[in-house]
């Protein structure tokens, strides 16, 4: 057994996709914070790209241990996970730290250390929605014993969230319907889910017209009309962003050598995808995709390996998650889909999301592990015998 074996278990080739885009993603914040160091830290371009290696280091601790941590701890953990993220969604929407018109971040006191609670209560649904299905699935068509206990704590932590972040509100969801079909949840029930999400929606839009609530909902009006209407004044990020794209080439201009990321709002995490292509090409953009893609292709073939419905769960919940997450804000940048706000994960500048991520990952890797080691010893044990 080599040293690699011994250190990193698991996925092989999820490790390489973790290290390819955290380089790739040293090198595109680095690139893309020099405006925001010249304003805020005179000039020093070298805080930005210090700060964020400290966090990707910290990312990938987290990562590393809990791949080492037996998958069905996580099983054992879910419950509290969700029990603490839903309070915290509510302390957040009622006192969170309000920037950009959204309430997105929750200040913990003494230590003044801001983080986005929806990071936190996305692992905990998944892992919550996982454990209840894996757990009904003797009696998984049964309305009241298994559907009702999983779609109560979705509908709290989705709508906890969608005041401040529809976007994340609407993935998480989407994952978690992804997760009840996998899951053998009846169609119908499923039908039912979408329908009532829908009209709820519906209800809390007409509510906020009527008491004269504003929150995001200016906000997600105007995205979506000069997403539709093809505003150009309204549209300032998208159009910088398609700039920075097509003059990017097939090769690109290099690295360091992107000029849009001085004009494109949050050049380092909601469009770092444009400044990518911009200095590495249609080429290196094709690469990005291609990774993630390849994660949900190794996360599908962990899912097929194992026998357990946890495992499976987990596996494909997690995965989902990020590479539909990616998908969004990579189509985000080539206009393709309005603008929400999601980062790419791994690869934009941030503090929870890329922990969160990194967590998520390692979880994906601890099934993998496990994998592994219950194939070695079957290996082992037909040999003897």
């Amino acid at each position: 057994m080599t040293w690699l074996e011994t250190y990193f278990k698991g996925d092989r080739t999820i490790w390489l996709i973790v290290i390819l885009l955290s380089i790739m993603s040293i090198l595109a914040v680095y690139s893309s914070t020099g405006t925001l160091a010249y304003k805020y830290q005179s000039g020093n371009t070298e805080y930005y790209l210090f700060k964020h290696g400290i966090i990707m280091i910290l990312g990938f601790a987290l990562m590393y241990m809990g791949h080492f941590v037996k998958y069905t701890f996580y099983a054992r953990i879910a419950n509290i996970a969700i029990l603490v993220a839903i309070p915290l969604l509510f302390l957040t929407l009622l006192m969170g730290s309000n920037i950009n018109e959204a309430s997105r971040w929750l200040t913990l006191p003494i230590i003044g250390l801001s983080f986005q609670t929806s990071d936190f209560a996305k692992v905990a649904l998944i892992l919550y929605v996982a454990r209840m299905l894996s757990k009904k699935q003797d009696n998984i068509k049964d309305f009241k014993s298994a559907f009702v206990p999983i779609i109560i704590p979705v509908g709290l932590v989705c709508g906890l969230i969608l005041p401040a972040n529809f976007s994340t509100a609407a993935v998480l969801f989407t994952t978690c319907i992804i997760l009840m079909f996998i899951g053998r949840i009846s169609v119908k029930f499923i039908a039912y889910l979408i329908g009532i999400a829908i009209s709820l929606f519906a209800i809390f839009l007409i509510v906020a017209y009527l008491t004269g609530y504003q929150g995001r909902i200016e906000t997600w009006k105007a995205r979506i009309e000069n997403f539709s209407e093809g505003k150009e004044e309204g549209n300032y990020q998208v159009e910088q962003a398609k700039i920075a794209i097509a003059t990017g080439g097939i090769l690109g201009k290099g690295p360091g050598n992107s000029d849009q990321r001085n004009f494109l709002p949050h050049p380092y995490s909601d469009f770092i995808f444009a400044i990518i292509v911009e200095e590495y090409g249609m080429i290196g953009g094709l690469f990005i995709v291609f990774l993630y893609l390849l994660l949900f292709y190794r996360a599908l073939q962990i899912v097929k390996r194992t026998e357990r419905a946890f495992a499976a769960l987990i596996t494909i919940g997690c995965a989902f998650s990020l590479v539909f997450q990616a998908l969004i804000n990579m189509a985000v940048a080539v206009n393709l889909f309005p603008v929400t706000g999601q980062p790419l994960p791994m690869l934009s500048m941030g503090g929870t999301s890329i922990w969160f991520t990194s967590a998520a990952l390692g979880i994906i890797l601890s099934v993998s592990s496990e994998i592994d080691k219950t194939e070695a010893e079957t290996a082992n044990n037909v040999a003897l015998a």
